[in-house]
């Protein structure tokens, strides 16, 4: 059933329905708050009701500083989500609650954010606060909808392709020449990384066990056949 408290020329309402967590909202008047606590009875007596209260008193910033203390540390790429999540974190768009995050909110954070850099950036921060919103809903129990769903993504640039010519590839390993370096494996780690393609992670996650010689030497025999 619901009852009113008058405070501070306020009007706080307040169901409490067994089976349910008591929901608690002030108003400026009592229609108002008589017309809330009615329909939160009506959705409970159809079993439709949701709890928003949590949602509704917690940000986007809550959320996003929350998975880097829990989530990100676990992560390959912890360090790297750490650092793009906590400059997302303190934008305006971090001062929302998840009540209100909603599809438009969203949409105008894209536009701001595409003055400022590429889309390829702003893809990937959508797709971080999509995940994080989602991880909030399956893991922390937050009732609320992913307003990044609806949202349209902005179109990203084809990016290029292209290789070294023979002449830039030879004068960039000329200037990583060992001599009087202090890091005389700089070279080695270009010239695997110009044959495999591998990234820098995977490069210097690269160990003994991982390299089967057999199997090289007879790829650089097929590549390179003796006359």
């Amino acid at each position: 059933m619901a009852s009113f408290r008058q405070r501070n020329n306020k009007w706080q309402a307040r169901v409490s329905r067994e089976g349910y967590p008591d929901q608690v909202k002030t108003f400026e008047t009592k229609a108002d708050a008589d017309r809330w606590a009615r329909s939160v009875e009506s959705l409970m007596d159809k079993g439709q009701f949701v709890d928003t209260q949590e949602a509704q008193r917690t940000t986007l910033r809550d959320i996003m500083l929350r998975y880097v203390r829990e989530v990100s540390p676990t992560k390959k790429s912890g360090k790297e989500d750490t650092i793009r999540l906590t400059a997302i974190a303190k934008k305006p768009i971090g001062d929302w609650s998840l009540a209100n995050l909603s599809s438009t909110r969203i949409a105008q954070y894209r536009d701001e954010r595409l003055k400022e850099v590429k889309p390829a950036t702003v893809i990937r921060e959508l797709a971080y606060i999509s995940a994080i919103v989602s991880h909030s809903r399956r893991e922390w129990g937050i009732n609320t909808p992913n307003p990044v769903q609806n949202v349209r993504k902005p179109t990203s640039s084809i990016g290029r392709s292209r290789t070294l010519l023979k002449e830039e590839t030879a004068r960039l390993l000329f200037a990583l020449e060992p001599i009087g370096r202090r890091n005389v494996w700089t070279r080695p780690i270009v010239i695997l990384a110009l044959e495999t393609a591998m990234r820098r992670s995977e490069l210097l996650a690269l160990r003994w066990e991982n390299i089967d010689l057999r199997i090289l030497c007879k790829s650089r025999m097929i590549s390179h056949p003796q006359a």
